[in-house]
């Protein structure tokens, strides 16, 4: 088992903040280098509902998570389409013991979300505003790598700009600016020099409209 951050092993995972602020980088940064809604690997809403906002990762494959984050708490839903912990392990569908059992109240809107597809998960997780770590549900794991996908997923929160450059490059096959994402990283103004250091064809004005939506200060 690696200690890496995963299910198994919470206590490396980023408390609420932390992990809003990078989940609002990474989709800043996502922002400037596609500009097309549609191929973006990350994303942040600031205005998902009343008083929530929601960070989320497609990578097109199946894959997926969400982030949700209100004044109770935090909570995060994911699903490795590929993982043994898969609800299709078996038919009809089930989800593995425990994924939801746990959570308290007061996350109720973020288990009635239908956009957050609540059927498919092979993950989830949570922590309150006086919680001192992440929590998680399920008691017992298949013993295998990364059986529920959570440790991949949980990589890009870790709150440094070398991982997201790291991704970027690989992703997009692109040279990305890491000295650019780290300024992202640390919500940097947005300038037309920042922009255009990770995307030559884009000014700041271009991301504006992509800022506000993800609460990224713009100016």
């Amino acid at each position: 088992m690696t200690d890496s951050p995963s299910t198994r092993s919470l206590a490396g995972l980023p408390d609420i903040g932390t992990v809003r602020r990078v989940s609002q980088s990474i989709a800043m940064l996502e922002a400037i280098l596609s500009p097309e809604w549609e191929q973006r690997y990350y994303s942040f809403n600031a205005g998902w509902a009343a008083h929530e906002q929601m960070a989320s990762m497609r990578n097109g494959a199946g894959d997926e998570y969400f982030i949700w984050f209100a004044a109770t708490g935090a909570a995060m839903k994911g699903f490795d389409h590929e993982a043994p912990m898969t609800p299709y392990r078996v038919d009809p569908p089930k989800l593995w013991p425990g994924i939801y059992d746990s959570i308290p109240r007061g996350f109720d809107a973020f288990l009635r979300e239908p956009a957050f597809s609540m059927d498919d998960a092979t993950f989830c997780i949570w922590r309150t505003p006086q919680d001192s770590a992440w929590h998680c549900g399920v008691t017992e794991f298949p013993d295998e790598e990364d059986p529920d996908g959570s440790e991949w997923m949980f990589a890009i929160l870790d709150g440094l700009p070398t991982t997201y450059h790291s991704f970027a490059q690989e992703y997009y096959e692109i040279e990305v600016a890491l000295d650019a994402v780290a300024q992202i990283y640390a919500h940097a103004t947005l300038t037309d020099a920042l922009v255009a250091a990770l995307n030559p064809e884009l000014c700041a004005a271009d991301v504006a409209a992509d800022a506000r939506e993800i609460g990224y200060p713009a100016d």
